[in-house]
This record gives structure tokens, C-alpha cells and sequence, in this order.
């Protein structure tokens, strides 16, 4: 008799969760009291928040509802992993320990089936976008983050909603090419990692890329309070099966 392949884990990004959008929020609730509390592991792989301001905006009413659904998951016994984004990249320890999940440095490296997987957000990869590479550099940078989280939470929801904008009008000018993960820099990740299989997300353009033998998956952006609606996650075999899920 053949044994049933287990869910080794579960990948998901670019959720943007906002209280604006309340019809993804729930799509994501339901994916996590459903499908994800029946996984070993579940990895956030980046921009689950549309943004995140710092870890003492914890109380906001929204961010607790995500929290306690993420920690529901953690609870049942499912291992949480978050993996930081270019929007919530200043998802902190305090965060962490709320919402029951583990912090993860990328690239991070797992193994199921004899695969080696390397799990990234994505961003990093897009090096040909030249000046979106030096703010990331910037706003990467330990000492800046500092300075940043030490102005007052409503002066930096303020700073962040200026760059929200003045980000939409800089990507209304450049080409899909442009912003997309650069093939040098996706071969250098295979060799850093000795990885033969990639799984990111950023760029909202979902498919299944294979290079000499060596395959990437790109998981799609969540959005089912506009059209076109769309969202889906990655699942990972204990026997290194990956299947590509999209919402129902």
C-alpha cells in the first residue's frame, strides 16, 4: 500500500494585508484555519503586510486579528516561519513572540525529498532596478532602522505612506524587466545555497522558471478586493512533491 505524501509545508507572500481590504484578509484567515493547521510548517514568505510600521503598532485592532490567526496556527501545533518582505521588513522579536512564529534570515535553506530549497523574498534578487537596490541598502541598514523606529509611530506611518506613493509613481515608469529578479543574481543564489530548487514571491508574476535542470517558483500576490482577484500558495511534500495551489 502506498503511502499518502504529508504536508511538509506550506508557502505564502505578498498578501499586503490591510484593513482596507477585508475580503483578502478573510481569504488568508481561512487559509490558515483550513489548510495551514494540517501543515508541518508554514513560511511567510514576505509582505504579508501592506506595510509595518514597528512592533509597538501591536495594539492596532486589524494587526491583533492577524496575529491571533497566525498564533492559532502556532498553537495547533504547525511551525511558523515569517521571512521579510520590502514592505515588513521592520517585523521585530515583539511581533514574533505575539504571534507564536520564528524570524528567518535569507536566504534560508530547508530539505524535503532530497531537495535543497532555498527560500527567499525576492526583492534582493531585482538588481537591475539600480535605485530601488540603494534604498533597499539604506532602509536595510541596522543603524537607519534604528533612528527610524525611534521617531514617533505616527510621523513614521506618515514617512511610509510618502514612500508608498512615491514607490507607485516610480513603478508606473519602469519596465517589467526592470523590476524583475535579475537571471545573474538568481544564479548566484543557486550557487550560494547549492539549492536546486528557489521558491520566492515580490514580484506578483506566478510561474515556474527551470535553468539547467534547476527549477524557480514565484507565488502569486493576493488581491480579492479588486480585480482581477487572485492568490494561491506552494505546497512542499515530505517526499519533495511541490504542487502550486491557486484560491478557490
Amino acid at each position: 500500500m502506498t503511502t499518502p505524501k504529508r504536508t511538509f509545508a506550506l508557502f505564502i507572500s505578498d498578501l499586503h494585508l490591510q484593513a482596507a481590504h477585508p475580503r483578502t484578509a478573510e481569504a488568508f484567515f481561512r487559509f490558515l484555519a483550513e489548510r495551514a493547521v494540517h501543515a508541518e510548517r508554514l513560511y511567510l514568505l514576505g509582505d504579508i503586510f501592506e506595510y509595518w510600521a514597528g512592533d509597538d503598532d501591536l495594539a492596532e485592532p486589524f494587526h491583533q486579528q492577524v496575529i491571533a490567526a497566525i498564533r492559532a496556527v502556532s498553537a495547533a501545533g504547525t511551525a511558523v516561519y515569517w521571512l521579510a518582505g520590502n514592505r515588513d521588513f521592520l517585523v521585530g522579536p515583539g511581533f514574533a513572540e505575539a504571534a507564536g512564529l520564528s524570524l528567518l534570515e535569507e536566504p534560508h535553506v530547508i530539505s524535503a525529498g532530497g531537495k535543497r530549497i532555498a527560500l527567499v523574498h525576492g526583492d534582493a534578487q531585482c538588481t537591475a532596478d539600480l535605485k530601488y537596490m540603494a534604498f533597499r541598502a539604506q532602509v536595510r541598514d541596522r543603524e537607519w532602522q534604528q533612528h527610524f523606529l525611534g521617531m514617533p509611530l505616527a510621523q513614521r506611518k506618515a514617512i511610509i505612506a510618502g514612500l508608498r506613493e512615491g514607490s507607485r509613481e516610480a513603478q508606473a515608469g519602469k519596465s517589467y524587466e526592470i523590476m524583475d529578479v535579475a537571471p545573474e543574481a538568481v544564479e548566484k543564489l543557486y550557487g550560494e545555497t547549492d539549492a536546486s530548487v528557489i521558491i520566492h514571491g515580490h514580484t506578483h508574476r506566478p510561474a515556474v522558471h527551470e535553468t539547467n535542470g534547476k527549477l524557480r517558483y514565484v507565488l502569486p500576490d493576493w488581491e480579492l478586493d479588486a480585480e482581477p482577484r487572485r492568490g494561491g500558495w506552494i505546497e512542499l511534500a515530505d517526499d519533495g512533491t511541490i504542487t502550486q495551489h491557486g484560491l478557490p
